[in-house]
C-alpha cells in the first residue's frame, strides 16, 4: 500500500503545481501593446482605386497630385474552375511610338519561361511575347501591341493567352481574356 500512496502523492504534487507554474509565466499587463488606430487610406496619395468598370474590365488608378490621375485596365484571368491564374494590366502609351499600347501580363511562379507567352484574338494568327522577371508573386511579360492588334482587341470577342507549366512543358494552358468591354475601357485610360 505505501508505494500506491506515494504514487498518489506525487500524481497530486505534479498536477496542483502545473497550474502554479503557467501563472507565474504569463507576462505582466504593462508589457502589453494594446495597437494604436490607424487612419483610414482610401484617398491617400498613392492609394489604387477602381474608377468604372466596363463589361469585363476594371479601370483602376492611382491617387496622385496631378490634374488627372495615371489609370490601367485590369482583368484576372481564370482556369474556367475560378481560380485565378493570371492577370493582365494594359495601358494607353505616348502617340508617335511603334507600340500604341502596353500591358504587363502576370502569371504563375510555375509557368516556363523559354515557352514564351502566346496571345491570339478569336483563334486568329498568335504571337509570340518573352517573359522579363519573375518575382515572389509570379513571372511578368512586359509587352507592346501596335494599333493594328489594339483594333483587333476592340473588334474581337475573347483573346487566348497560352501558357505551358514548368511541371508539365508538353502541356498547354489557354486563358480566356474577355474583350467585352476592352473599347470603353481603353478609351476611358489617359495616354502616360
Amino acid at each position: 500500500m505505501p508505494k500506491h500512496y506515494l504514487s498518489l502523492t506525487l500524481a497530486t504534487i505534479l498536477a496542483l503545481g502545473t497550474p502554479a507554474l503557467a501563472q507565474d509565466d504569463a507576462a505582466p499587463a504593462a508589457d502589453v501593446d494594446l495597437g494604436t488606430e490607424v487612419a483610414e487610406q482610401g484617398n491617400a496619395l498613392g492609394t489604387t482605386y477602381d474608377a468604372e468598370t466596363s463589361g469585363d474590365w476594371i479601370v483602376r488608378c492611382l491617387r496622385t497630385e496631378q490634374e488627372q490621375d495615371p489609370c490601367e485596365m485590369n482583368q484576372m484571368l481564370d482556369d474556367g474552375e475560378g481560380n485565378t491564374v493570371a492577370e493582365v494590366s494594359l495601358f494607353k502609351l505616348p502617340e508617335g511610338q511603334a507600340a500604341a499600347a502596353g500591358a504587363t501580363i502576370a502569371t504563375p511562379l510555375e509557368t516556363l519561361l523559354t515557352e514564351q507567352l502566346m496571345i491570339s484574338v478569336d483563334g486568329g494568327a498568335a504571337k509570340k511575347y518573352p517573359f522579363r522577371f519573375c518575382t515572389q508573386q509570379g513571372c511578368f511579360a512586359q509587352i507592346g501591341f501596335t494599333a493594328a492588334e489594339l483594333d483587333a482587341f476592340k473588334k474581337g470577342k475573347e483573346a487566348s493567352l497560352v501558357i505551358v507549366p514548368r511541371v508539365a512543358p508538353d502541356q498547354q494552358v489557354t486563358l480566356t481574356m474577355s474583350l467585352s468591354g476592352f473599347t470603353s475601357a481603353f478609351d476611358a485610360i489617359p495616354a502616360r
